[in-house]
């Protein structure tokens, strides 16, 4: 079984977790900012209806 040869220092786990988890901060962000968007009826981008989804089939 393939082991590493050296231990991983703590910097470099700890900026590998940190760069994990600020993608994760910026797509909630982004998740959050659509969705108030699309509450407040500012937004461009197009999701389907229910009305059309019916309508399509």
């Amino acid at each position: 079984m393939a082991v590493p040869k050296k231990k991983t220092s703590k910097s470099k786990r700890d900026k590998r977790r940190a760069t994990w988890r600020h993608k994760a901060v910026v797509e909630a962000q982004k998740a959050l900012s659509l969705g108030k968007s699309i509450l407040t009826g500012r937004s461009t981008f197009v999701y389907p209806t229910a009305e059309e989804e019916e309508a399509e089939s």
